[in-house]
């Protein structure tokens, strides 16, 4: 790219913006195209899906229509005819019978069983009463239809059908009763006659049932828990129509129909490369027409990118001839056309704003190390004298005063440490030793170093590490970033909380050492920052003054001097880790000591 010409640049910027204008509208193009067979195809499905549940509701219709005409036959208007007159019209219903081929039952106010056309043994006597469908029709006087049960008698799927016998008066007489076995039945559309690639099931929204793959003397088979079959959770979330993917990474597009009647749901899905097959094949002939214009595009925006671009040529020709021997400098010439003479001016202004801004971080460093640090020494040390009893027993308020100094005085050592050691990492002055180190044995120090903090936070320690993993570190250093990881961890983990640590491969021949807390993590808008010098995300806090927002900064260039990197991510607690490289040739094995947090 360098030693392209700036006319050819500007060719390329030209296509390849042209390029990517081509790709977003053909994008767009096809996304709406894809949309359109979506919708076409959803369409479809929601009309088929209707169509499945008009069938089986006016099945459902007929036989309930016909079993109620019949039981206006069972009475005299005042009463139950005879029973000998209930078996001679139970013996002529031959329609009846091919709507309900598992049997008709008459039962008395009582919902007790007195009649039947075809023999079960043990239903004559049977009361029905405690069936939620009888206690419907008995309250509402109206035909009703239950849900899919299990005959007592049978054992068989079946479906029940119960119409009320009414005197003229309104008095209840008794039931009539129709059975459908929905195994054996023709009620539920068969999926034989569907499309072979689509899914095509009958839910029962009431029992958490699925309705069409009932067997004969078989229990009732439940819908799949939540999370097993993706395409029948989005069936029940209410959404009528829509796309899914399952669990195998196929997506589906699925139309429901509610049949409220018996709480049925008619559910029929495809698979979305019906979609994406027509709608693809539609959208080639339009992706050939636009490749044919991509590259004529091309051809004449880089014969007129070259020639507008001639004269810009002439002049970096002259600004070249300008520069004598072409040595490389920190300054260009400010001479040439007012466009090219006004960027080298604000470019050299740049340049000396940026060396003084050098010289002034120089100076500051310079004045840290060599007027503070010294005198600070001093007044650590005499602090620390004071409060051993060398200038014999303070007074309790002075003793406590002279505390305080020392803590403050402390606190500022690090801070000036740290920037020290923050400077000279980041100019590559900061030295280090790199050999094997064994990491159970560097953690381990680690932890017991830091107990006592630990302890006074109340947080446990938990290792997870074997013995045989080693990587390629600085131990000092090593030491300086767990020590910063593992303090920074107990300072945010909740009291009674565990801190966990173990290490795992990592790609590119390195390890990774994980420290995590059971705390509330670092905040979504800091994390960019999370690595930067002075950067806290508790600003504020007490436990934001504790520290002085170098750490984390120092711990980063220290593990890129040893060719590492560090990082954090947030899953059940706040997780940072730092990746060094493994040695170049090992025999031992990772074992499984990743736990998941």
């Amino acid at each position: 790219m360098k030693s392209l010409s700036l006319g050819t640049r500007i060719a390329l910027i030209t296509v390849l913006t042209s390029v990517v204008t081509v790709i977003v509208l053909l994008a767009t193009a096809y996304n709406e195209l894809l949309g359109d067979f979506e919708r076409v195809l959803t369409q479809k499905q929601l009309v088929e899906t209707q169509s499945s549940a008009d069938q089986v509701n006016r099945s459902l219709e007929a036989r309930l229509v016909a079993l109620q005409a019949f039981s206006t036959t069972l009475t005299d208007g005042d009463s139950l005819v005879s029973r000998q007159q209930i078996n001679s019209l139970l013996g002529r219903q031959t329609t009846l019978n091919d709507y309900f081929p598992e049997g008709l039952t008459i039962m008395d106010e009582n919902a007790v069983a007195i009649a039947e056309n075809i023999f079960v043994p043990g239903r004559i006597g049977t009361s029905y009463a405690d069936r939620s469908h009888f206690k419907r029709a008995l309250t509402e006087r109206k035909p009703v239809i239950s849900s899919p049960i299990i005959g007592r008698r049978t054992g068989l799927p079946l479906l029940s059908f119960v119409a009320p016998i009414e005197s003229d008066d309104g008095d209840l007489l008794g039931f009539a009763g129709g059975i459908i076995n929905l195994k054996e039945s023709q009620l539920i559309p068969s999926s034989d006659n569907q499309n072979q690639q689509a899914l095509f099931k009958v839910l029962d929204t009431e029992r958490f049932i699925q309705v069409d793959s009932l067997a004969s003397n078989a229990p009732m088979p439940e819908l799949p828990a939540p999370g097993e079959n993706l395409i029948i959770d989005a069936a029940l979330s209410g959404v009528t129509s829509g796309v899914v993917t399952d669990r195998d990474g196929q997506r589906w597009i699925y139309a429901t129909e509610h049949l409220s009647r018996i709480g049925w749901m008619f559910l029929r899905a495809f698979p979305y490369e019906l979609a994406t097959e027509p709608a693809w094949a539609s959208f080639q002939k339009f992706l050939a027409i636009s490749v044919f214009a991509t590259l004529f595009l091309a051809v004449a925006a880089l014969a007129l990118t070259r020639a507008t671009t001639r004269p810009l040529q002439l002049m970096s020709e002259k600004i070249r001839a300008m520069s004598g021997d072409g040595a490389v400098s920190s300054r260009v010439s400010e001479s040439g056309p007012s466009e090219v003479r006004n960027l080298a001016v604000a470019f050299n202004t740049l340049m000396e704003e940026r060396e003084g801004l050098d010289r002034l971080k120089d100076e500051f460093v310079s004045t840290v190390s060599h007027e503070l640090r010294t005198p600070l020494t001093s007044v650590n040390g005499s602090l620390k004298l004071l409060r051993s009893g060398a200038a014999g027993e303070l007074p309790p308020k002075a003793n406590a005063m002279v505390d305080v100094a020392y803590r403050n005085s402390e606190q500022l050592q690090h801070l000036i440490s740290d920037l020290l050691d923050f400077n000279k990492s980041v100019a590559g002055q900061m030295p280090v030793f790199p050999e094997t180190v064994n990491l159970q044995k560097a953690i381990r120090q680690a932890c017991e170093g830091i107990e006592s903090m630990a302890n006074h936070y109340r947080v446990h320690l938990e290792q997870n590490l074997s013995k045989d993993q080693t990587v390629i570190a600085d131990p000092a250093r090593l030491r300086q970033i767990l020590d910063n990881f593992i303090s920074n961890a107990i300072k945010f983990s909740p009291a009674g909380g565990t801190l966990k640590i173990w290490s795992s491969p990592a790609p590119h021949n390195q390890v990774r050492i994980t420290v995590a807390d059971e705390g509330d993590g670092v905040p979504a808008t800091f994390v960019d920052r999370l690595f930067q010098r002075f950067a806290q995300a508790e600003s504020g806090t007490d436990r934001a003054r504790a520290g002085t927002g170098l750490g984390l900064a120092i711990t980063r260039e220290l593990a890129r001097l040893m060719g590492g990197e560090v990082g954090y991510y947030h899953e059940n607690g706040a997780h940072f880790w730092v990746e060094l490289p493994a040695p170049k040739s090992r025999s031992e094995t990772f074992g499984d000591n990743h736990e998941n947090a």
